[in-house]
């Protein structure tokens, strides 16, 4: 039975306001208590990479059968066999990736992020031309990358190097990440001004409002916070937040704006319920493989390009299910 909402008047409260909220806190106390952000920032990071980092994706399972439950109901075992065979096995392509083509596997993985990331945050072609979708989830995808490379050109290209040095490829030399992170930086400059001359041009002014304050919000994030941080704020209380609270009504929650006070602790229950038992089998794995590895992993700049290396194993076969599946209804439906 889907759950809904109190009749009682109160404002809607858009999903995405609670991402403003968490990150705009976040980094009030990373700058708050700079001397103190392992562990301010730290806590709430470790907790939110658990119950929302790990748990985003362990709902994957049930998009398909969501989407079509008469043709993939959840107790049909052939379902199940294909969908760990073509899961895994996209996972499996990925760690040979890492494992005979390691430079070319970071390039990929840092593209597939841009694109997932900035898909997950363009309006939905509901609302735009599909063309305005893909440039939105485009420019949104570099903006992540191009903001930190710009700023803290030190740090992002420590974090790419430390990755490369991780899985045994040739790190990228300064003038040539320079010269990229440049590049990036005006196509995504140019891309802007050109996205927000159209919302002016047809009168989307909603649109370009939201537009506006989401690159405030995330503007403040990567510039204040360094990008080991700031991607990690992201990656939590942006991302995987919105993910989970969107997959809670595509799982058949109900009304994505509910009133406030009313929607974010339900809806997460909601979510976490169904994310439980692949959660639970995630975190074990993890904390398996933490203990197997952790006499090679020196610092926490490894412990760092480990993470991303297990992310990324599990980011194509998510991603594909969230662009070819989730937002497939969206992509074939006329822009309003």
């Amino acid at each position: 039975m889907q759950r809904q909402p109190s009749s009682a008047a109160a404002p809607p409260w858009p999903a995405r306001y609670y991402s403003y909220a968490a990150v705009g806190l976040l980094i009030g106390l990373g700058r708050l208590a700079p001397a103190h952000a392992g562990l301010v920032l730290g806590v709430p990071l470790a907790v939110g990479m658990v119950v929302l980092g790990v748990a985003h994706g362990a709902c994957d399972q049930l998009i398909v059968p969501a989407a079509a439950p008469a043709a993939h109901p959840l107790r049909n075992w052939r379902y199940w066999v294909r969908f760990l065979a073509g899961y895994l096995g996209l996972a499996a392509v990925v760690g040979l990736g890492w494992w005979q083509w390691p430079g070319a596997t970071v390039a990929l993985f840092f593209l597939l992020t841009m694109w997932h990331w900035g898909s997950a945050d363009a309006p939905p072609p509901t609302l735009v031309p599909v063309a305005g979708w893909l440039s939105h989830s485009l420019l949104r995808g570099m903006l992540l990358f191009a903001v930190p490379a710009a700023w803290w050109p030190a740090e992002t290209a420590s974090i790419v190097n430390d990755l490369l040095h991780f899985t045994g490829a040739t790190p990228v030399p300064a003038h040539t990440f320079g010269t990229v992170a440049g590049w990036m930086g005006a196509a995504v400059a140019a891309g802007h001004v050109g996205l927000w001359l159209w919302y002016a041009r047809n009168r989307r002014w909603a649109l370009l409002s939201r537009e506006l304050v989401e690159l405030l919000v995330l503007a403040g994030l990567l510039l204040l916070l360094p990008p080991r941080w700031s991607v990690a704020v992201y990656f939590v209380f942006w991302h995987s937040l919105q993910h989970a609270l969107r997959l809670t009504g595509w799982l058949g929650y109900g009304p994505q704006e509910l009133p406030i006070g009313r929607t974010l602790l339900p809806q997460l229950v909601f979510f976490l319920r169904r994310a439980a038992p692949l959660l639970l089998v995630s975190c074990a794995a993890l904390l398996v493989l933490g203990r197997l590895l952790a006499s090679h992993l020196p610092d926490a700049a490894a412990w760092f390009s480990l993470a991303l290396v297990v992310a990324s194993i599990v980011t194509l076969p998510h991603a594909l299910l969230v662009t070819l599946v989730m937002d497939a209804p969206q992509r074939r439906r006329p822009a309003a």
